[in-house]
């Protein structure tokens, strides 16, 4: 990884690790957990009311995605659900509740603080059927074929390896099974340095692909079926979207891997 990728990887950690002490800390106070986003395009009010009040207010107030994935991702009982970048762990638990307990919902986080937020907040929610593991979205510490589902949600924008991403989530996603992804992403007019100049990388923007650019990564993976979906802006030609896509029923590892080893088609931020 070169010295700016990992400049860029330890602002993104420093970001969300000072999110989730500061949902901890005001958790203390008289007034209650205070939300880390107030813009109107991120955080916990894209969620329907029913769903945050079934959830701890730690989890809700340390929602920072773009979107509500497990609204799209059509989880059935029993599934097996992959959250990338879970943070505080809203999706998660939403997702352990439509799976229910004969499913199971992982969350993977590189950050510890983010983490030690989430099992405090899996335990407030009496959810059993969730598992936290501490990791990178480009190296998911799970085996090939074992998910149902991968959901996301404003995170692999901020990934500096995105083909690493999509290959990896091919991999541990199981023949037939799914991606449901909020996600920011740019008209594909926009050049990198235009993105760059209506927002910073930490914050969602910079680091976003084009719709052409998240297609041509997708598919270089190895998905199909594949579906990106506007939702609402967030800047100047840039959007909130909803990125579905299935892994084949006779699909192999071989196209992601390749895309992991650079020999498939790029993507890059």
């Amino acid at each position: 990884m070169s010295e700016q990728s990992t400049d860029l990887r330890e602002a993104v950690r420093q970001r969300y690790a000072a999110a989730a002490v500061r949902v901890t800390e005001s958790g203390t106070s008289c007034c209650g957990p205070q939300p880390v986003e107030v813009d109107e395009h991120y955080g916990s009010t894209l969620y329907a009311a029913d769903e945050r009040a079934a959830l701890p207010a730690e989890a809700v107030a340390a929602s920072l995605g773009c979107g509500n994935p497990t609204a799209v991702a059509e989880l059935r009982a029993g599934e097996r659900v992959l959250d990338l970048g879970s943070g505080g762990g809203i999706d998660v638990l939403l997702s352990a509740r439509r799976v229910g307990p004969t499913g199971k919902a992982y969350g993977l986080d590189m950050t510890d603080e983010m983490l030690a937020l989430a099992l405090t907040n899996a335990e407030k929610a009496g959810a059993t059927n969730v598992e936290f593991l501490k990791g990178t979205i480009e190296s998911i510490p799970l085996p090939a074929n074992t998910i149902d589902v991968v959901i996301s949600n404003c995170v692999i924008n901020l990934s500096v390896d995105k083909p690493a991403v999509f290959a990896e989530t091919f991999r541990v996603l199981r023949p037939g099974g799914r991606i449901g992804v909020s996600d920011v992403v740019a008209d594909d007019t926009l050049t990198p340095e235009q993105r760059a100049e209506r927002g910073d990388y930490v914050g969602c923007i910079a680091g976003a692909l084009s719709f052409a650019e998240y297609r041509r990564g997708l598919e270089a993976a190895g998905f199909t079926d594949i579906e990106i979906t506007p939702t609402h802006p967030v800047a100047d030609a840039m959007h909130s979207a909803l990125i579905r896509a299935v892994k084949p029923t006779d699909a192999t590892t071989t196209a992601a891997t390749a895309v992991a080893e650079g020999r498939g088609g790029g993507c890059g931020c």
